[in-house]
């Protein structure tokens, strides 16, 4: 049996989350939003993690931007310390050396470490902990990079996705399976016969592997990020000056491309949890109360002759009257209307925005 303090897990809250404009803003994007409950999605993201890791072998990977948010949202839970601000924006493979290279420093090369998002929607945690629980002493014990697979129920364009070959072990915690490629985002067609055909799943973005796995990885594949790592400093404040020397001059790529799809060895867990990577405004309506008339909603709403809305109040009520298929959004200072077929154009109205509404 693996001993759990040498499992650890880093999370990526540094994006921009501007497809969730207005309430979305520079410093605080989509997971310092509290969409679904009292709780941002960090601090769920967080709580969830914590039935598994320990509290204090869990670090947030986030920006200067958000760290105030980020340390707001997650106070009592992790120290202030382990929530570090990366010093320039990469992507997510420098991301993923940097939270190897905090593994490394406090559990050396056979610490075992899972690199999650910080915004998606899990709604049975006890079921994600219980695979969490099994995934990680995989990572450890196989040497192999392992992922989370999410069985498509629609033929999504939005997703990478994974192709899955033999199963590698199964369990009560869910199958393990060979992982053949990585697939980018798919036109319609190609996404519809990667559902037909049983063997493909989303890409959830979830990672783990033990530090010794990915620096072998790394070192054949992307020697930068292994420098990197290899030559972290184990104590402050020779960490903190490496890091804002170093971090800035790392490739800007993703883990995908810098490692996973070169990698000798990658399995799959897949999912029996629920998940939900709440992309746009359209992904609410399943989560949250809807009408008679397919109206979704949070706070204060009134309508009449209104369907199939989705209406967001953060203070003031909203009224609908003889509308359809429109986004409303309030906030103290700004409002969004916006049909939910243009939803995927926010970001154009972003850009045209004065700075004090970012």
């Amino acid at each position: 049996m693996s001993d759990s303090s040498q499992f650890y897990a880093c999370i990526m809250a540094g994006g921009s989350g501007e497809r969730f404009w207005p309430m979305s803003r520079a410093q605080t994007p989509k997971h310092l939003l509290k969409l679904f409950s009292d709780r941002t999605l960090l601090e769920e993201t967080v709580r969830r993690i914590g039935t598994v890791v320990p509290s204090e072998n869990i670090y947030v990977l986030t920006n200067a931007v958000q760290l105030p948010g980020a340390r707001a949202a997650l106070a009592g839970l992790v120290a202030e310390s382990q929530i570090i601000a990366e010093p320039a924006r990469r992507d997510t493979a420098p991301a993923a050396a940097l939270a190897t290279a905090l593994v490394r420093a406090r559990g050396g090369e056979s610490a075992t470490l899972a690199l999650l998002p910080a915004d998606a929607f899990i709604g049975d945690a006890a079921t994600f902990g219980r695979q969490l629980a099994a995934v990680l002493p995989r990572a450890a014990e196989s040497g192999s990079i392992l992922t989370i697979a999410i069985k498509p129920d629609h033929a999504a364009t939005g997703f990478g996705y994974l192709e899955m070959g033999e199963d590698r072990v199964a369990g009560p915690a869910g199958r393990v399976r060979e992982v053949k490629r990585f697939v980018e985002k798919p036109d319609a067609a190609t996404a519809q016969s990667y559902v037909a055909s049983g063997n493909f799943a989303w890409n959830a973005g979830m990672f783990f592997w033990s530090v010794r796995t990915f620096l072998n990885e790394a070192t054949r594949h992307a020697p930068e990020l292994a420098a990197f790592v290899r030559e972290f400093p184990a104590t402050e404040p020779a960490a903190g000056a490496f890091l804002a020397a170093r971090f800035a001059l790392l490739p800007k790529i993703s883990v995908d491309y810098a490692i996973m799809e070169k990698a000798r060895s990658v399995e799959t867990l897949l999912a029996q949890f629920d998940w939900d990577d709440v992309g746009l405004w359209t992904a609410l309506p399943k989560h949250l109360p809807n009408d008679a008339a397919g109206n979704a909603s949070r706070g204060p709403i009134v309508t009449v002759d209104a369907t199939n809305n989705i209406a967001i109040s953060n203070g003031r009520t909203i009224a609908l009257c003889g509308v359809k298929d429109l986004v409303v959004v309030e906030t103290a200072d700004a409002i969004l209307v916006c049909h939910r077929d243009a939803v995927q154009d926010i970001k154009k109205i972003v850009g045209k925005l004065p700075k004090e509404l970012l």
